[in-house]
C-alpha cells in the first residue's frame, strides 16, 4: 500500500516517515482596512460600554486593604508627657517581647526617647537586650515594693540611643502574691511610672501571657493596648477573652484605657492559613489591624541571642524595615496626633 499522497498539491507523507514537521504555516492574508472603519488603536470599546472602566487599583496589603503612604515621623525639639503602651496577650510565643524591643528601637531612631518596662518575671525583655537577669541588683520588683527606691536607680541602659530599660528577673513573680494585700493594688505600677512620664515620649510594657494582677497593673497604667497575635488559628480564638478584661479595666479602673491597634506577627503569606486569619483579623477588628504586618523570619531569633535589636543587627533585612514601618504607623496614629 502507498503510503505518500498529496492533498491540494501538499505531501501527507513521505518514505521517511510523516512530514508533520514540514507542514506550511497557515498564512491569512491581510485584508486592507476600510476608510470609514474605526482606527483600532483608539479606544472606542469604552464608549460602547454601559458602564465606566474602573480606576488602578492601589497595591494592596498582606491584610487585603491598600497600604497606606505614611508620613515621615516629624522632628522631637522637647520630651516628654509620655504615651504609656502595653504590649498584652495571653497567650504566649506570639511576639510581645519581640515587638516591645524592635518598636521601640525604632521609635528611638526616629528621634523619641522610650523607656522598656520588663513586667514579665521571665525576663525575657531583659534577656533580648543583653542582660543577665541574675546578676541585676534592683529590678522593677523592688521599685513596686520598696517606696524607698527611686526609679532612676532602676532604670539601665538599653545599648541603643535613646531607649531605657526597666529590667526584671523571677523575682517580679513574688509581687503578684505580695500586691493582694496592698491599698489600691491595681495603681502600683502606674504610681512608680509617674516619675518617668516627664523624661519620656513613649513607654512600652512588655506584659506576661497572662490576666492576672501584673497585666491588669500595666493596662491600668497604660493610655493604650497593642495586641500582637501570632497569624494561627488559637492565637485567634484567645483575643476576644482579652479584649473583655481591657474593657473591664476602662469601665472600672482606667476610663482613657483604649486599643491603639492589633498586629498581626509571624505571618507567612505562602500559607493559606495565615491569609485566612489575617482575614477573619480583619473582619472581626476593621482598622484597629495594622496595616503593618511582621513575616517569619529567623533574623528574630539570631538578634535576641546577639542581645540586640533587629534594628542594628540587621538593619537592612526585611524585619527592621516592618518595625520602622509599624514606628511610622503608631506615631501616625497615637503618638503625632
Amino acid at each position: 500500500m502507498n503510503a505518500g499522497g498529496t492533498f491540494g498539491g501538499v505531501p501527507t507523507s513521505a518514505p521517511g516517515g510523516s512530514v508533520a514537521g514540514t507542514m506550511p504555516p497557515v498564512v491569512r492574508t491581510p485584508v486592507p482596512p476600510s476608510p470609514d472603519a474605526p482606527d483600532p488603536r483608539e479606544d472606542h470599546v469604552a464608549d460602547a460600554l454601559p458602564f465606566e472602566r474602573p480606576p488602578a487599583e492601589a497595591k494592596l496589603g498582606p491584610t487585603g486593604r491598600p497600604m497606606p503612604d505614611l508620613p515621615e515621623p516629624r522632628p522631637v525639639t522637647e520630651h516628654g508627657q509620655a504615651r504609656v503602651i502595653s504590649m498584652c496577650n495571653q497567650k504566649g510565643g506570639v511576639g510581645k517581647t519581640t515587638t516591645t524591643i524592635n518598636l521601640g528601637a525604632s521609635l528611638a531612631e526616629y528621634g523619641r526617647k522610650v523607656l522598656l518596662v520588663d513586667f514579665d518575671p521571665q525576663g525575657s525583655l531583659s534577656v533580648g537586650l543583653g542582660l543577665n537577669p541574675h546578676e541585676m541588683d534592683l529590678t522593677i520588683y523592688n521599685l513596686l515594693m520598696d517606696r524607698e527606691v527611686d526609679i532612676r536607680e532602676v532604670v539601665v541602659p538599653s545599648g541603643v540611643p535613646g531607649m531605657d530599660l526597666l529590667p526584671s528577673n523571677i523575682d517580679l513573680s513574688a509581687a503578684e502574691v505580695q500586691l493582694v494585700h496592698e491599698v489600691a493594688r491595681e495603681q502600683t505600677l502606674q504610681r512608680v511610672l509617674a516619675p518617668a512620664m516627664a523624661d519620656y515620649d513613649v513607654i512600652l510594657i512588655d506584659c506576661q501571657p497572662s490576666l492576672g494582677l501584673l497585666t491588669v497593673n500595666a493596662l491600668t497604667a497604660s493610655d493604650g493596648v497593642i495586641v500582637p497575635l501570632e497569624c494561627e488559628y488559637f492565637a485567634l480564638r484567645g483575643v476576644a477573652l482579652l479584649k473583655t478584661t481591657i474593657d473591664k479595666v476602662r469601665e472600672r479602673l482606667n476610663p482613657k484605657l483604649e486599643i491603639d491597634g492589633v498586629l498581626g506577627t509571624m505571618y507567612d503569606g505562602r500559607t493559606l492559613h495565615s491569609r485566612e486569619v489575617m482575614e477573619r483579623l480583619v473582619q472581626a477588628w476593621g482598622d484597629k489591624v495594622f496595616q503593618t504586618v511582621i513575616r517569619r523570619t529567623v533574623k528574630f531569633s539570631d538578634s535576641t541571642v546577639a542581645g540586640e535589636p533587629i534594628t542594628t543587627y540587621a538593619s537592612a533585612s526585611a524585619g527592621a524595615e516592618a518595625y520602622r514601618q509599624l514606628a511610622k504607623e503608631v506615631l501616625a496614629r497615637c503618638l503625632d496626633e
